[in-house]
């Protein structure tokens, strides 16, 4: 099931001097704004907001899953990579023994250690402003007194009850007690609360998220793991430790874009547009050789991504020649007239939140938090809330592959955030795309839109998107009409038009002006999208 709007709505960019939250829920919006307005930062709004995306959109994002952020404070943009670890007990002769080789999707064999608290943590240690209960009291509240489902929310929800009944499984029992209770059917409207979330988040307030990696909570996951067979320990959930890098960029049409460095995907958006910087792109954004462009580049982007991108704590990732003028020049070569097959993996899809928050002070925040696959692996800590993501899958199972599963070792990971700026390194502002492998597509479209096509931010995001799939198949939204998709196929790609428009990502952007300070906002409306202002 998927909502599907009877008629087509038009949104205008928003504006504000004092604060701005855009993400993909009404209700955590509000969150972040409310801390806003309670003399909190921007950091203090963006953790916020993302605490309470755990309950008001469980669906794609979870207690149990990773983070990443991009924050522009004291005149620099900085990195923090907040995604965990195999735990030490899973490897490649684990995986074969139980189940052939083959990761599964869900129970408790993709579950990877989560980063997610810990990245609230570290971002509110180094430049939050309120104390950290207050930051996450509006999640507390929301979870504790119930809210009511919106829209593109109840639609997801209801699609993975079918999908977790149909499966079945013995480890997701929990799940059904906690997100299909008797008597509770998603659908908008319907209420939903979790005295288990509450409580949880609670005693990670209380302890500036120790409980989580160290305490009662620690205690709580590593006991549940022994008792249904899982691998991920105490000892794993105590070893974590989110990590400061420095943002990757590359420069386009006097703007800088930047994403976080590898093991993140990021580099693959970065790696299309060098390509691009290139090619005379035509003028007008529709013109279907211009499509055809982006699609080959975005193609060599995932060639690199999908052979190099690995935890760089394990395998050096050559991020200086992925971004090199060489190795765009030879990515370029790939590009004529008609579709190739870059003879790579396949993407897939995912599920994930982001959102961006901005002050009147000049600090941004982009950030970006997953579960994976919706609600991820289907296994929750009892009376705990805490669903745990399987971003074990993203791990590939050839051993002499730079990605390969090992113990300790951080999985390719879809989610990234992204920034842009103006090639003096001065700030723009926020942006992102979520959705699995989509991301990285819709980073390059978002962008392209912005700097070559003038496009303000809700403009950007409204313009109706491309996805490829594999080999030479694309996915097109319905909005870029017969005529483009005819035009690609005729120049070899396999054209399919997708009526289900959360396929091709959700995104939120925000732009500072350099001089006035004021802040103009764009949110999704292929999701429940808002925008929050002061």
């Amino acid at each position: 099931m998927t909502f599907q709007p009877e008629y087509p709505s038009v949104r205008r960019p928003v504006y504000a001097r004092r604060g701005m939250v855009a993400t993909s829920q009404p209700l955590a919006a509000q969150a972040g704004l409310s801390v806003l307005q309670q003399g909190g930062n921007a950091v203090d709004a963006a953790i916020a907001t993302a605490a309470a995306l755990t309950v008001v959109e469980p669906t794609s994002n979870g207690i149990g899953g990773d983070l990443f952020a991009l924050v522009w404070a004291g005149g620099e943009l900085h990195g923090l990579n907040a995604s965990g670890a195999a735990p030490a007990a899973l490897s490649l002769d684990a995986l074969r023994e139980r189940h052939a080789g083959e990761m599964p999707r869900h129970g408790w064999m993709p579950v990877t250690v989560p980063g997610a608290v810990r990245g609230w943590a570290d971002l509110h240690a180094r430049f939050g402003r309120l104390d950290f209960a207050q930051v996450l009291a509006p999640a507390v509240a929301y979870a504790r007194d119930g809210y009511p489902l919106s829209p593109v929310l109840a639609a997801n929800w209801a699609r993975a009850t079918g999908i977790y009944r149909r499966l079945n499984l013995p480890e997701m029992a929990e799940w059904f007690r906690t997100f299909a209770p008797d008597g509770f059917t998603p659908a908008p409207g319907a209420l939903w609360r979790s005295e288990g979330h509450a409580r949880t988040l609670e005693q990670i307030a209380a302890t500036h998220g120790e409980a989580f990696y160290s305490g009662e909570l620690a205690g709580q996951i590593d006991a549940h793991a022994r008792a249904g067979g899982g691998l991920l320990t105490g000892a794993d959930l105590a070893g974590h430790a989110s990590e400061w890098v420095t943002p990757i960029h590359t420069d386009l049409h006097g703007h800088r874009v930047y994403e976080i460095p590898p093991n993140g995907q990021g580099i693959a958006a970065l790696i299309a547009l060098n390509v691009l910087r290139g090619v005379p792109l035509p003028e007008r954004r529709d013109d279907p050789r211009g499509l055809h462009l982006q699609i080959e580049a975005m193609k060599r982007g995932f060639h690199d991504a999908h052979a190099f991108v690995a935890d760089p704590r394990h395998t050096p990732v050559d991020v200086a020649h992925l971004l090199s003028g060489a190795n765009a020049d030879a990515h370029r070569a790939h590009l004529g007239e008609a579709a190739h097959d870059p003879r790579t993996r396949a993407p897939s899809t995912g599920g994930t939140v982001y959102l961006a928050t901005a002050d009147e002070e000049g600090q941004m925040v982009s950030l970006i938090q997953s579960n994976y696959m919706g609600f991820g692996s289907g296994v929750v800590v009892p009376g705990t809330g805490i669903a745990l993501h399987n971003r074990g899958l993203n791990f590939h199972t050839d051993p002499a592959h730079p990605n390969a599963l090992a113990p300790g070792k951080r999985p390719y990971h879809t989610i990234i955030p992204g920034f842009l700026g103006r090639a003096d390194g001065t700030p723009v502002g926020p942006f992102g795309v979520m959705g699995g492998f989509m991301q990285p597509q819709g980073h390059l479209q978002v962008v392209l839109n912005t700097v070559l096509y003038g496009m303000n931010p809700q403009q950007a995001l409204d313009a109706p998107r491309w996805q490829w799939l594999d080999g030479t198949r694309v996915e097109v939204e319905h909005g870029l009409g017969g005529t483009l998709a005819r035009e690609l196929s005729r120049m070899g790609h396999s054209v399919s038009v997708q009526i289900d428009p959360g396929a091709f990502g959700r995104g939120q952007m925000i732009r500072r002006d350099p001089v006035t300070g004021v802040l103009e906002g764009g949110t999704e409306t292929r999701t429940d999208g808002h925008i929050a202002v002061w």
